[in-house]
């Protein structure tokens, strides 16, 4: 691609690199025991109308999922996640959230598929931001639903680990 001198380090002529593990992006995600939902990337700092607007955009894709009418929807106690904005657009939309307790992360069975992702992208070696980007939406396509379906199924045990251990890390 050819750039005049004025335009050599504008954002939009340049491809960011990743070097030496530097170099991520954010995003948000949603899966059912039956496989993947929406993947999004988060552009600049994510605020609570940011939030509200990727629920507005991606909850939608629950019918995809299909889980009928008796899903929830869980999410962890980020201040964002938890902020009256995002409660109320829940509230008015008719969401069901699970109830999350305080420093628990042990319950989130996300993380698991945040590490498995990480470490299906990180094999395919991405080199800039942007193919980084397009390996994490293909590698997210490509996890096979039973992964999800394990994921799922293992959250009565995880519940049942976290209790005895009173708030301190458990296997999961």
């Amino acid at each position: 691609m050819f750039r005049g001198k004025k335009e050599a380090c504008k954002p939009k002529t340049t491809i960011p690199t990743v070097k030496h593990g530097g170099g991520s992006i954010m995003l948000w995600g949603s899966f059912a025991a039956g496989g993947t939902g929406a993947l999004h990337k988060i552009d600049g700092i994510m605020r609570q109308e940011n939030y509200v607007d990727i629920l507005k955009q991606h909850l939608k894709t629950v019918r995809e999922l299909k889980l009928g009418r008796k899903w929830v929807f869980q999410m962890d106690n980020d201040p964002k996640h938890t902020s009256k904005v995002v409660a109320k657009w829940l509230k008015d939309n008719k969401v069901k959230v699970l109830e999350w307790p305080s420093q628990s992360p042990d319950l989130n069975p996300t993380d698991n598929l945040w590490a498995e992702l990480k470490k299906c992208v990180q094999a395919r070696r991405p080199t800039n931001l942007t193919q980084l980007h397009q390996l994490c939406q293909g590698e997210w396509a490509k996890i096979h639903p039973t992964y999800f379906g394990k994921l799922v199924e293992g959250y009565p045990k995880r519940l049942t680990q976290v209790k005895p251990f009173k708030g301190n890390a458990t296997k999961y």
